[in-house]
């Protein structure tokens, strides 16, 4: 006997494939969509819709976009001699927001992950290659995340571009502001002790 209709369990099935979703959470959904005014759920179901039909890689930095090139390539005020490469797209919203960016991007879609079965292969590490080949950068910037996958990620990209005599540099790290050393590992203490600068 089923104890929640087909259609139901069907979307219920579809959302707890979402990363962060699990069967409760999709459970939630599924019961809210439900109740929700007909012209909601339209929308949500037209803008998945237009995700999938709208949105191209940019043949520049591989990041998602309406545009090819997206609107960061074709910003002419950023400084062409710095690029930031980074895991995934969300990780470009995140240096944006900072303001602090100035120049241009590159998008992995993804780190060098032996135990899931992903390879450079896998990665879009041949366009940054062909990229930095065709309008070289004084600097690239390596902005992965600091897991054993990024840092395996960094330090390959790093062999593969140094030969070219590109200043391969990585994202500081250390203690997050309102920090207590106290509390911090020692991993995180002795980067940023290796990170210090002058003040």
């Amino acid at each position: 006997m089923h104890v929640v209709a087909e259609p139901i369990q069907r979307l219920i099935d579809a959302l707890s494939q979402l990363p962060g979703i699990g069967p409760k959470s999709a459970s939630r959904l599924a019961f809210y969509l439900l109740r929700a005014p007909g012209e909601q759920v339209q929308e949500l179901s037209a803008a998945i819709g237009e995700l999938k039909a709208s949105i191209v890689y940019c043949g520049r930095c591989q990041n998602l976009s309406v545009t090819d090139p997206c609107a960061i390539c074709a910003d002419a005020t950023r400084d062409a001699s710095l690029i930031c490469v980074v895991e995934e797209p969300l990780d470009v919203v995140a240096i944006e927001r900072t303001g602090a960016f100035r120049g241009y991007y590159h998008v992995l879609h993804g780190v060098i992950n032996p135990v899931e079965g992903i390879g450079p292969d896998d990665l879009r590490i041949a366009a940054l290659l062909a990229r930095q080949k065709a309008a070289p950068a004084t600097e690239i910037l390596i902005a992965t995340n600091p897991t054993m996958e990024g840092e395996a990620t960094a330090m390959y990209l790093a062999r593969l571009l140094r030969p070219d005599g590109v200043r391969v540099t990585r994202l500081a790290r250390g203690l997050p502001v309102g920090g207590d050393l106290e509390y911090a590992d020692e991993v995180t203490l002795s980067r940023a002790l290796e990170g210090r600068r002058e003040l």
